[in-house]
């Protein structure tokens, strides 16, 4: 436990010297939260039926997807983890006296919040700061705050588990590119990045409650936002948990049987 820690510690302090790349981030992600603002504002406004969501609701939603898009995207790779397993060089890590799927996911864990931590508050800050309607706004109640955490917490360690799947899969297709691609697309869709959950038709939104997609992001923001309650949330983090042990279980076993068949160059 002390070497994932350590490395998990090593790796943090080492993303949080990388402010340049993310104040090139923050500006990228605020042109991309006004355009989706715009869109779903010119959207709202060409329709009078009531939406299931509504237009100040999906503001929270955006921002919060602006402020941890690191959190959320699946196509945020580690170049360093594809190398050793693409050049063979993942024989040093073999050696090493840890579990590898431990001591990798500690190390995509803290990449992951490195990335979070220099990105949000500047953003948060600056959209609490934005006239109405299109500001940011603290969640409806304490409750809901707590809730949010949660989700959010148990979020991150569900969507590093769907991650850890594409680097395993590189052992047998030894380039990262179809499984970023697949897991990428399908994994954003599917999460609501792109359409909002609630704004998509029933037959889809039956599939999207049943996948593990939705819950790295539409359902710690939704509840953020105040439209998702108290119980819908409580019987969502169950869900999440049951996800994270089913994902992580499925990710030991796979990558158990791709060391069997691992060719390192040169041995």
């Amino acid at each position: 436990m002390k070497a994932y820690y350590s490395l998990f510690k090593m790796r943090l302090l080492k993303g949080l010297q990388y402010r340049v790349a993310a104040l090139a981030g923050i500006s990228t992600q605020f042109f991309w939260g006004f355009m989706y603002i715009m869109i779903f504002q010119a959207f709202y406004g060409s329709t009078k039926a009531l939406q299931p969501i509504s237009l100040r609701e999906l503001i929270q939603v955006i921002w919060l997807q602006q402020s941890f898009l690191v959190f959320i995207m699946l196509w945020y790779r580690d170049n360093e983890l594809i190398t050793l397993i693409v050049s063979g060089n993942i024989a040093y890590e073999l050696c090493r006296p840890t579990d590898l799927y431990g001591f990798w996911y500690a190390k995509l864990i803290a990449q992951r919040l490195s990335g979070a931590l220099l990105r949000c508050f500047p953003i948060l800050l600056v959209a609490f700061l934005l006239p109405y309607p299109y500001n940011f706004s603290l969640p409806p109640s304490a409750m809901a705050f707590i809730l949010f955490l949660i989700t959010l917490t148990l979020g991150v360690i569900l969507i590093v588990a769907i991650s850890m799947l594409i680097y395993i899969s590189i052992f047998y297709t030894m380039s990262p590119t179809g499984s970023l691609l697949i897991f990428g697309v399908f994994g954003e869709f599917l999460s609501g990045l792109i359409i909002p959950v609630p704004l998509m038709p029933d037959m889809l939104k039956k599939l999207v409650y049943v996948l593990p997609f939705r819950y790295t992001s539409d359902l710690p923001f939704r509840v953020y936002a105040g439209n998702i309650g108290l119980r819908e949330a409580l019987i969502s983090i169950a869900v999440q948990a049951a996800w994270i042990i089913v994902i992580i279980a499925i990710g030991r076993l796979w990558m158990k049987k791709a060391l069997k068949r691992i060719v390192v160059q040169g041995g």
